[in-house]
């Protein structure tokens, strides 16, 4: 029996494992892949305080260090099941199954992909799915941003800040996104559309060098090259949440979980922190919030279940 069980190792579950552990919580930290999520691809992160010039593995790695030094045990296996409801909660696993006072969701949230040839090859090399993270790399240099709704013309409006040129590739010969947005990037001078188009392939060596375009209406391919220039292609096509598995039990809205600036979900004793989580900005910073939050929250549940009175871990100490 854990006193918390943490599902996901991106920085907002790495996070609430370092906070429980240390609030002297029993923790387990359940993570299906590599430490880190997302960001673990990033070569660069850069707007993370306190942290310049450092890569999404070696951040990620810090924290599940970190964590560890308080006694936060991670086990790399999936969860194919969860049982939330009751006091103690359940999560079976491929390989075993654990019972816990408290769970933090922190599963994550991927990024859309296109499935082009090439976009797996040169993702964190060319190809982002953060505009925040790594438009700066692109300063006075040509970025192509692909996609047509909300997200990806506000990202285009920020890129442009940076970039020489936007070029904005679209499947369809208008925008999908709202008016507002629309108006601002017609009407700035960095911003370009390129029409009833779709990228083909990318190509290059170590990275990006060369990006194809299939308009969809001729079916002409155009070759565009960068000349030894840094190749910027942004995707914002939409997230995928990943909370299937929690569907039925825990309230969501599109695949996204609904908490309180707590964390709290609407069942007791559960959680969620991080991408996954219905909020405005998913960056680094904002999901270590979370993942503390969450964890904080947590022990202050299991003290109150307890009949004990919740303190912190300096007061502990």
């Amino acid at each position: 029996m854990y006193d918390l069980i943490v599902l996901g190792a991106g920085p907002a579950g790495l996070t609430a494992g370092l906070y429980g552990a240390r609030g002297k919580l029993k923790t387990l930290v359940i993570e299906k892949g590599l430490e880190g999520g997302q960001i673990s691809t990033t070569t660069d992160v850069e707007n993370y305080p306190g942290t310049p010039n450092i890569s999404g593995f070696e951040l990620s790695h810090t924290i599940k260090k970190q964590a560890e030094t308080f006694g936060a045990e991670f086990v790399l296996d999936e969860v194919v099941e969860a049982e939330l409801e009751g006091k103690v909660k359940k999560i079976k696993t491929k390989e075993n199954e654990y019972e816990a006072k408290t769970v933090i969701i922190s599963t994550g949230a991927k990024s859309r992909k296109l499935g082009f040839a090439g976009e797996d090859l040169f993702e964190g090399k060319g190809i982002s799915y953060c505009a925040t993270c790594d438009a700066a790399f692109y300063q006075d240099f040509d970025v192509y941003v692909i996609g047509g709704g909300d997200s990806a013309i506000d990202e285009a409006l920020f890129i442009a800040k940076f970039a020489k040129n936007v070029y904005i590739i679209h499947r369809r010969n208008e925008l999908r996104a709202s008016k507002s947005l629309q108006d601002r990037a017609f009407n700035n001078e960095k911003v370009h559309f390129i029409w009833n188009s779709v990228v083909e392939e990318i190509k290059g060596n170590k990275m990006a060098e060369e990006l194809v375009i299939r308009n969809l209406e001729t079916g002409e391919l155009t070759t565009v090259k960068q000349n030894g220039e840094p190749f910027g292609i942004f995707i914002f096509v939409g997230y995928i949440p990943e909370t299937k598995i929690f569907e039925g039990q825990v309230d969501m809205e599109k695949g996204y979980i609904r908490t309180d600036e707590e964390m709290n979900t609407n069942i007791d004793g559960v959680f969620a922190a991080g991408d996954l989580r219905i909020k405005s900005l998913r960056q680094v910073v904002t999901a270590t919030a979370d993942g503390a939050i969450a964890a904080v929250n947590a022990e202050k549940y299991i003290a109150e279940q307890e009949g004990n009175e919740y303190k912190s871990f300096e007061e502990n100490k």
